[in-house]
């Protein structure tokens, strides 16, 4: 069978709907050899970090606009690879999907834009609206990554309900293994990371709550400091601002850029995991750091808890005090701490890559079956 899939935030993103991309083509390449699979990709690049070797690329001419080719050039370029069924894997299909007669999927992973509209200029949210609704009309199925927006589809975009099937996301395979102690001692000594350290992880933007997470800890013991990884926005003025006029600057530490095989030391390094997120469309660090073997603390009102299981905490996304209460309820009691380790350990295995391109590829028979 030719697979297609969109390939601009595969070889474009680092961040959630990038990595997704990559994680399933990775997933589908590693369990299911036999497919050919090609990646359309206005964006040139001479080696794709993370796309497999064998996938076919497929870019526009020297002389093609490429916005003019992902909207509409893309259509023409399937029908001539013979495309069996092309996958929109970042919540879009290219204009023409249907007139090709080709089968499709589109994952949509969260609608924020709709749900937090301030966070959006007004463009950027009427952009979005047209691109979701176009593809949710004409995909053959609809893959939402949790329950939440599976929901938000249904009362949002009133996307009919039995169009719609759930497959949950995973997370790069390297958060399988565990870090040797000179792994941990090298990684430790490369970021000056501290002793004892709680780990938050993603984009420093409003929605993920960081400030939260630095109000808490005011009332963290002091030998306890917070590492935070993730690309910084201007919402980290906000929070660097009041790091420093809360004498909490010793306590915090910045980090961006690490490579994939640094992160799961680092999480497994942590004392716990914290991930506040006012609103999300899955939540991958959850998974991440349920696999590195760390308790994870996590905002309710979205999919969190499908992420992080019954083993997990979880807080209001506005109260700091009840963040800084589970964080020293774990620090303090390590038989909970244990049980947590334990229990989350055991309902990752919901995320097992056998389970997933199962669940994936029962989505693609159904789309062929419906063409």
């Amino acid at each position: 069978m030719h697979i297609g899939f969109d390939g601009r935030k595969a070889i474009q993103s680092f961040t959630g709907p990038g990595n997704y991309s990559r994680f399933v083509l990775n997933l589908l390449m590693l369990h299911h050899p036999d497919n050919q699979y090609f990646l359309y990709a206005a964006k040139r690049l001479e080696k794709a970090s993370g796309i497999p070797e064998n996938m076919v690329l497929r870019h526009p001419s020297r002389f093609s606009y490429p916005i003019l080719w992902r909207l509409r050039g893309i259509s023409g370029a399937i029908k001539k690879d013979k495309i069996d069924l092309f996958h929109g894997l970042s919540n879009d299909l290219p204009l023409g999907i249907s007139n090709s007669k080709i089968p499709s999927v589109v994952t949509i992973h969260d609608l924020i834009f709709l749900r937090f509209p301030e966070f959006y200029s007004f463009i950027e949210s009427n952009i979005y609206k047209y691109q979701y609704k176009y593809a949710c009309k004409n995909a053959s199925r609809i893959i939402a990554v949790s329950k939440q927006t599976k929901q938000d589809l249904i009362t949002l975009l009133n996307v009919p309900e039995d169009k719609i099937d759930v497959v949950y996301q995973g997370c790069n395979s390297v958060f399988q293994t565990k870090a040797s102690d000179d792994k941990k001692k090298a990684t430790r000594s490369l970021y000056k990371l501290p002793k004892r350290y709680i780990l938050q992880v993603g984009l420093i933007e409003e929605r993920k709550n960081l400030l939260l997470t630095v109000k808490a800890l005011k009332s963290v013991p002091k030998e306890i400091k917070l590492v935070v990884i993730g690309r910084e926005t201007d919402y980290a003025t906000e929070v660097k601002h009041y790091i420093d006029t809360n004498y909490l600057g010793n306590r915090v530490i910045f980090l961006k850029n690490i490579p994939a095989k640094d992160m799961p030391a680092i999480y497994q390094c942590a004392e716990l995991f914290v991930y506040p997120s006012e609103f999300e469309g899955f939540g991958i660090p959850v998974i991440e750091a349920l696999y590195s073997g760390i308790p994870v603390i996590a905002a309710t009102g979205s999919c969190l808890e499908e992420a992080g299981g019954p083993g997990s905490c979880y807080i209001h996304p506005k109260d700091d005090v009840q963040l800084a209460w589970n964080i020293n309820s774990i620090l303090n009691n390590p038989e909970k701490r244990e049980n947590m380790i334990r229990d989350g350990f055991e309902y990752v295995k919901t995320f097992s890559e056998e389970q997933l391109v199962s669940n994936l590829m029962n989505v693609y028979k159904k789309a062929l079956n419906n063409a």
